[in-house]
């Protein structure tokens, strides 16, 4: 497996190629990666039809779960969607939020940022603006927003701890986030796990489930809880680009699960530690 920086390049080059490709492409590979199935199917994107604010030119079909559905936001809230994409789930978010909230969408690639925001200028929205930044580096002030939503992202970064380390910066006091991602429980094969394309794919940068809430924990939230969880079936035609058939067998019927989860925590009112320690 490539090094921090050769994985986040392969992921910026891999999604710049994504904002380009119709959702119906991205459906049918493991999050866009282009690890493309013959078998019509939807490994992990839920619908968001249903939803208010939904525009089905900011669904490109990446995530894998509801995050906004979940993330209690209310009218006159700032949101922050880190990896927002062509902005989907931030235009969901505006709908919550109202006239007197604001969205922040925060994506890797220039692309992605541009598409969004042609989208959001076809809408008229003067509340959600969208910023090209690093999320283990996030480009707002700290204590700024009441929530912050992530859409089968950070399994994509190297480095989790960072990332929620900057959402703990960036969320004010008593607020929160909600996010859906990746993650296993069991190992997964040497060549799923070390190859850069699933990388990119949204599953080889997944971590252990356990290690993903002790991460959120270490870094200072509180009130955790699985609000989703949902099993991930990765066709058999994508898995045999990396396995013989033996180790598919092993992998099917062994006891290791890829799932989709949407985790909510809170950032305490009070940190407890003096009066900058939420800074």
């Amino acid at each position: 497996m490539e090094n921090s920086e050769q994985l986040k390049e392969i992921v910026r080059q891999k999604y710049s190629e994504i904002a380009l490709q119709d959702k119906e492409v991205n459906q049918s590979s493991c999050c866009g990666s282009g690890c493309c199935s013959t078998e019509v199917y939807n490994i992990m994107n839920e619908d968001y039809r249903t939803l208010d604010g939904y525009n089905p030119d900011a669904d490109l079909g990446l995530g894998c779960g509801l995050p906004t559905q979940f993330a209690k936001i209310e009218k006159g809230d700032t949101v922050i969607d880190l990896g927002s994409g062509a902005g989907n789930d931030c235009f969901i978010a505006r709908a919550e939020v109202g006239e007197d909230g604001k969205v922040i969408g925060i994506d890797f690639t220039s692309a992605m940022i541009e598409k969004a925001r042609v989208n959001a200028k076809k809408l008229g929205f003067h509340n959600v603006e969208f910023r090209q930044g690093d999320i283990e580096n996030i480009p707002v002030s700290a204590n700024i927003a009441d929530v912050i939503v992530s859409n089968c992202v950070l399994n994509l970064v190297p480095n989790k701890d960072n990332v929620f380390r900057e959402i703990f910066r960036v969320l004010k006091p008593g607020g929160h986030f909600s996010i859906s991602d990746i993650v296993l429980i069991g190992n997964l094969p040497d060549a799923l796990r070390k190859d850069a394309e699933m990388y990119a794919g949204c599953v080889a940068g997944a971590i252990q489930k356990e290690a993903y809430l002790e991460l959120i924990k270490s870094n200072g939230f509180s009130n955790i809880a699985i609000q989703k969880e949902k099993l991930i079936n990765i066709p058999d035609d994508i898995l045999k680009n990396y396995l013989n058939e033996q180790e598919l067998i092993n992998f099917k019927t062994g006891n290791t699960g890829i799932f989709s989860i949407t985790v909510y925590a809170e950032k305490s009112k009070s940190c407890g530690c003096g009066t900058d320690c939420c800074n």
